[in-house]
This record gives C-alpha cells, structure tokens and sequence, in this order.
C-alpha cells in the first residue's frame, strides 16, 4: 500500500468512532502563534476570492503540489487562509450569508477539502470576515480552524514560520 493510501484508510478508520461527535462540531479557534510549521517546507494558500472555478483549480493546485511530495504531510505542510468571499467554500449552508442564492455544490466541496485533510492541508478561516458578515461559526466545516485575522494569519505563516505564498488567479 503507498503512503497515499494508508494515510487515507488510517484516518479513515481512526474518525469512526467519532464521526457523529465531528459532524455537529464547532471548528476550532486558533491564536495564530499556535500555529506551527510541522515539515521542512510550508505553503500558504490565500483564498480571498468568490470564483468556484479559481477555488477548485485551488484545490486541484493544492493536490498536485503535495503529490510531488507523495502526498507525505511530513514533508510538506500546506495551508489554505480563507477571508471575505472565499469563506462562502468552507460553509456547510449558505442560508442567512451574502451568498445564499448561490448555485454552490457544497457537498463536492466539501469532501475534495476533507480529502485534503488526511494529507495534513488545514483550512483557516477569518474571524474578522465571520463577525464582519454575521455569520455562524456552527455553520463551518468541522474541519476548519477560526483564526482571529485572515491577513493577519498569512502574514505570520509568511514571517514568522517561512511559509511560500501561492495565490491562484
């Protein structure tokens, strides 16, 4: 079996016992000094936009770049930062937010973002855009992370951990 799958089956048999505890869950809120480089090479993703066809060539971008590392999570660490638009992509349910009437496929959305999961990707998402927008944090994909500044938090994976800094156009 290659790395890809038992990564992939490990973290498949690991979340059953608590797939329905996960589902209803919060995302977790994050100081941005908790945040850490855990491989040698780190890349930020920024994702500022509302364009479904730029978020999935992200998407797309982010697995082909970690399969140069065969999809190892210890060799490479990667994060995507979501603010303004580009949060409307981690949202369970449109309902309530400036993109309700959106034509969206979030469930194709969600499970390429939770695939990337098992390859170590974390998804930030802004508090200021969530409190900006009044949106409800519950409404977030379980695996998501709040941090307190989007910009903020590129910034600091830039400066302070020496994170690479892709943006897809």
């Amino acid at each position: 079996m290659n790395r890809r799958g038992f990564f992939k089956w490990f973290s498949l048999l690991a979340s059953v016992p608590i797939v329905g505890k996960i589902a209803n869950a919060s995302p977790q809120r994050l100081k941005m000094e908790e945040v850490k480089k855990e491989a040698s090479i780190g890349v930020v993703y920024h994702c500022d936009f509302p364009q479904v066809d730029r978020f999935t060539t992200m998407l797309r971008n982010i697995s082909n770049h970690l399969s140069v590392y065969n999809n190892d999570p210890f060799k490479i660490k990667i994060a995507v930062v979501a603010h303004g638009p580009g949060v409307k992509f981690f949202m369970k349910d449109l309902t309530g937010s400036p993109w309700e009437k959106e034509q969206l496929n979030i469930e194709e959305l969600y499970r390429a973002e939770r695939d990337l999961t098992v390859y170590g990707v974390d998804f930030y998402i802004c508090d200021i855009t969530l409190r900006r927008l009044k949106l409800d944090p519950n409404k977030l994909h379980e695996f998501t992370k709040i941090v307190p500044s989007g910009v903020g938090m590129i910034g600091h994976l830039q400066a302070v951990e020496r994170f690479a800094y892709i943006k897809v156009v």
